[in-house]
């Protein structure tokens, strides 16, 4: 499709599309401003200055699995029943597919016609945004779309993509809309008419739309996966960095846990391999961390980390069945602290020292007293 792509804002409603000229633009204005007169525009295509508290859904909470599954529930409403699912590509990549004529993409009279690729990058974080430099920054490969951009190059050169669509629980401006497609069209060779980027307005926009689609990947709170706050922990971090800066003590002695390391592993399914990993990196770190939490003067900040562990293992004991490995969970306990919470994002080895001290110390995790009784 020809044309030049255009972001149309009015009355607090955003519509992203393609024009042949400002008159079509022009018109198309003047239809949007009509049909939110009339109501016929859903509050959920309503955007700017809507937190959190405008939000029906906490998409943060839902994993990469489940955010992946709503995403697949609303190509088929949107391409079509044919849209394949999410799979692993030779490349390592995770990518869902539609081959055909789409349905309602980028509308009904002119629909895609060929290979749709979608990809879902979920976070954990709060309020994040494609314009985050995490995400998107044209000088930099290190970032979500840095690291697709080869894979959907390599698509395009194979002729296994005509169009592409990226969905991500992040709020999406015009700015950052213009500028990724831009940036992918440039490198990718694909037209900017083919591609699209969905953030959190959208998904709520077309979960208006097409209301069964939560029901039928039942966006429903109590199925979330582990999910715990990183508050407190970030206030123990932050004071554990602040005196490991000024300590001028080495202690050698590593404290003794409450189980054996190889006994507690085995109860918990974790691997011998990742075990000896945690150990290498973080034992000699432990004593310094138990001293600490020790101190007399430290005393608040003991009872915030006991705050912390009883929540964590709470949440661990009632989500453990969905991880086969204690690999898994401590990797996804560690990724979603550090998405969720800016200051240990700066602390991230401190962060996974104090995760490994809590297993360590069998604070969280089975030990041998809870498989005896």
């Amino acid at each position: 499709m020809n044309g030049k792509r255009a972001i149309i804002e009015d009355s607090g409603f955003r519509l992203a599309r393609w024009f042949d000229d400002d008159a079509e633009q022009r018109k198309a204005l003047q239809a949007v401003r009509s049909e939110f007169a009339k109501g016929g525009l859903s509050d959920a295509g309503k955007h700017g200055g809507g937190g959190r508290d405008r939000m029906k859904y906490a998409y943060e909470d839902l994993g990469d699995a489940r955010f992946e599954e709503l995403v697949v529930a609303l190509c088929r409403r949107l391409l079509g029943m044919a849209a394949q699912g999410f799979a692993k590509g030779p490349d390592g990549g995770r990518d869902a597919k539609f081959v055909g004529t789409a349905e309602l993409l980028p509308s009904s009279r002119a629909p895609w016609n060929g290979t749709v690729i979608v990809q879902a990058k979920h976070t954990y974080g709060y309020n994040r945004s494609f314009s985050e430099t995490d995400f998107f920054n044209p000088k930099s490969i290190n970032n979500v779309l840095g690291e697709e951009v080869p894979r959907i190059k390599r698509l395009r050169v194979a002729k296994q993509l005509d169009h592409y669509m990226l969905f991500a629980n992040r709020k999406l401006t015009g700015g950052a809309d213009s500028s990724i497609c831009t940036h992918i069209s440039k490198e990718c060779g694909i037209p900017e008419s083919s591609i699209m980027l969905c953030g959190i307005e959208q998904l709520e926009g077309w979960l208006k739309d097409f209301p069964e689609v939560a029901t039928q990947v039942n966006l429903d709170p109590l199925d979330s996966p582990l999910i715990v706050s990183p508050d407190e922990l970030s206030e123990v971090v932050q004071a554990l960095a602040r005196h490991l800066k000024s300590a001028t003590i080495e202690i050698d002695t590593s404290p003794t846990p409450r189980t054996n390391y190889e006994v507690k592993n085995v109860l918990n399914n974790m691997t011998p391999e990742y075990a000896r990993e945690l150990r290498r990196r973080y034992l000699k770190d432990t004593p310094q961390v138990k001293s600490f939490l020790a101190a007399p003067e430290n005393e608040n900040l003991l009872g915030l980390y006991e705050s912390v562990v009883e929540e964590f293992q709470l949440s661990i004991i009632a989500k453990r069945k969905d991880y086969q490995t204690f690999d898994e969970l401590m990797n996804h306990l560690a990724r979603l602290l550090l998405e969720r919470d800016p200051l240990l994002r700066a602390n991230k080895r401190l962060t996974r020292i104090m995760l490994f001290y809590m297993y360590w110390n069998c604070d969280i995790g089975e030990g041998e007293d809870a498989s005896t009784h």
